[in-house]
């Protein structure tokens, strides 16, 4: 991911500015993320936290969260706008966490700039740091086909919802919700809510997502 830290460390600035704030966020991923947070017993990683601002709502709420992101200037700035709260430089390939450790991991659009044949590198480390039974939530870029397109920054990924579903069942992961709705232009933001199965479990059919239209995050 070295081409994406340097196109998001060029930016950081000008992407803290635009979308680095709680005031920023749609009110619907707001109370997606609200409701996630209140089932978590454990510890939190905030996956990608860029300028830090979900982070530091999490930490608001009451959680044990900090936040991991391989931009320098992202973590720098987020340590100096949230003195309270904990950021580090690190791959959400490479988490710094015992297996299982974890109660709850935020993925806000932290994985597409991945490659598709790579995607399952993060899927799978979230699923070995979280606690059997933990929630994960997911934003993507929702789309018709797999197919990348010209992301502000740099190059991202449509995924159908199937499709990334199936790559999450596969990391490990039962799909409780699925939802989206539509951002700038003709992006549609999507969000996944799952679970880390048992391990004894990983393999076996799960059930279909709950869908609805209407929640995900800010576009980029």
């Amino acid at each position: 991911m070295t081409d994406v830290t340097a196109a998001y460390g060029h930016r950081a600035i000008e992407y803290e500015d635009l979308l680095g704030r709680m005031d920023a966020v749609h009110a619907e991923d707001r109370r997606l993320i609200d409701a996630w947070a209140g089932s978590i017993d454990g510890r939190v990683i905030d996956a990608g936290c860029g300028p830090g601002h979900w982070t530091d709502h999490l930490v608001g709420q009451g959680l044990d969260a900090r936040g991991i992101d391989l931009v320098p200037t992202f973590v720098e700035r987020a340590r100096a706008t949230y003195p309270q709260v904990r950021f580090d430089v690190e791959s959400i390939e490479e988490i710094d966490e015992p297996d299982g450790a974890l109660g709850g991991i935020l993925s806000w659009f932290s994985t597409i700039h991945h490659e598709p044949s790579r995607i399952t590198v993060p899927l799978t480390e979230f699923g070995r740091t979280l606690r059997p039974g933990a929630p994960l939530v997911l934003g993507y870029f929702v789309g018709a086909s797999l197919e990348p397109f010209d992301h502000a920054v740099v190059r991202a990924y449509r995924w159908p919802t199937t499709d990334l579903c199936a790559v999450l069942d596969g990391a490990g992961f039962d799909i409780v919700e699925a939802q989206s709705r539509p951002g700038d232009g003709d992006r549609i933001l999507g969000a996944l809510v799952c679970r880390r199965r048992p391990r004894t479990l990983i393999g076996a059919t799960t059930r279909a997502p709950r869908s609805e239209a209407g929640t995900a995050p800010e576009s980029d």
